[in-house]
């Protein structure tokens, strides 16, 4: 500006944090507690978190500097999918899991149908993986406390299909350029489904036009048969009177 260079924009960055417990995802609270930034100050960018993760829930985050993509991940509309592993009180039956899958009634309306799986039940707790396309506030654990079972622990395994693998809790790792391109795919504006042009059916031959009957040809004149040439016959005298 007025013969000054611009600064140039920071490089793009992208990584994946595994959340303890006990951070907040904000910039800053009102109440003084941790926030997920405190873990990333070592990183060289600024960044913020895709997303938010419940205070008592932990597992895969990422943050970014990049607000396009942010914003397209969080977006309703792309549908991005979050799979939770969730230790519950009791024992889920297989109706918890139909139940799951068919839609939960919640207090700010239904759940979208979601996919869920058991994978282990114990005497006082078992274990079930969910996966969900929406991000409602402590959804989770809503819907397990309408199926009557307290959730007791909860991580979020993968979000937006970036899993969180062999990362430590509270550590980051850099997401690889192969893993940055599927977000950027996932993160793209739908394009409206347009159904397609009817093919226009194809116009009926013209019938063909009838042909004109022949008009019945004159029927030939009989033909005069033609007078005998010669002498005239003698008219026949009168009889004398008596």
């Amino acid at each position: 500006i007025k013969g000054r260079a611009l600064p140039d924009e920071p490089a793009r960055a992208y990584y994946l944090l595994n959340k303890p417990k006990g951070y907040i995802t904000g910039r800053r609270d009102t109440r003084d507690r941790q926030t997920v930034l405190d873990l990333v100050k070592h990183l060289p960018v600024r960044i913020e978190p895709v997303g938010r993760l419940d205070f008592d829930t932990e597992g895969a985050l990422l943050l970014t500097n990049d607000g396009d993509l942010a914003f397209g991940l969080t977006h309703p509309s792309r549908g991005v999918e979050k799979v939770y592993v969730a230790r519950v009180e009791g024992r889920p039956m297989a109706e918890d899991i139909v139940a799951i899958e068919r839609g939960i009634p919640l207090d700010d309306g239904p759940t979208a149908p979601s996919k869920a799986r058991i994978i282990s039940r114990g005497e006082r707790s078992s274990v079930i993986e969910i996966t969900v396309k929406e991000g409602r506030n402590r959804m989770i654990r809503r819907m397990m406390a309408y199926l009557g079972h307290h959730v007791m622990d909860l991580r979020r395994q993968t979000f937006a299909g970036i899993d969180l693998g062999q990362l430590r809790l509270g550590k980051t790792r850099a997401l690889t350029a192969a893993e940055v391109a599927g977000l950027r795919k996932l993160a793209e504006k739908p394009e409206a489904k347009l159904k397609p042009k009817p093919k226009p059916e194809p116009e009926p031959e013209p019938k063909p036009k009838p042909k004109p009957k022949p008009k019945p040809k004159p029927k030939p004149k009989p033909k005069r048969k033609p007078k005998r040439k010669g002498k005239p016959k003698p008219k026949p005298k009168p009889k004398p009177k008596a």
